[in-house]
C-alpha cells in the first residue's frame, strides 16, 4: 500500500512540473476537457466517445514523455550535441504522429456524426 501511495505522488508531481514548466502541456490538458463534452455531442456510440477521449490522453501521454526527454537531454549538457538533437527531434515526431492519430480519429466521428460515412 506505501509503494502505491508513493507512486502516485510522484505521479502527481510529475504531472504538476510538467504543467508548470511546458506550455504544450497545458493546452492539451485544455483540449483534454474540451475533449468530454464535445465527444458527447459528436460521438455516434459509447465507444466512439471513448476512443475520441482515449485519443486525447494518448497525446497527453507522448507529450509527457517527449517533456521528460528534453528535460533530462537539456540537464546532461546545455551545448549543442547532434545526437541529442536528434533524440529530441524524435520525440518531437512522436508528439507529431500522435496528432496525426488523434485528428483522424476526430475527423472520422465527425464525419459520421454529419452522416458523411
Amino acid at each position: 500500500m506505501l509503494r502505491a501511495w508513493r507512486a502516485t505522488v510522484n505521479s502527481w508531481n510529475g504531472l504538476a512540473f510538467a504543467i508548470r514548466s511546458e506550455q504544450a502541456i497545458r493546452e492539451e490538458l485544455a483540449a483534454l476537457i474540451l475533449s468530454v463534452p464535445l465527444a458527447w455531442l459528436i460521438g455516434t456510440t459509447v465507444a466512439r466517445r471513448i476512443e475520441m477521449v482515449a485519443v486525447i490522453l494518448l497525446l497527453l501521454v507522448v507529450e509527457l514523455l517527449n517533456t521528460a526527454i528534453e528535460k533530462l537531454a537539456d540537464r546532461l549538457t546545455t551545448d549543442h550535441d547532434p545526437q541529442i538533437g536528434r533524440v529530441k527531434d524524435m520525440g518531437s515526431a512522436a508528439v507529431g504522429v500522435t496528432l496525426i492519430i488523434a485528428g483522424a480519429v476526430w475527423l472520422l466521428a465527425l464525419a459520421e456524426c454529419l452522416g458523411w460515412v
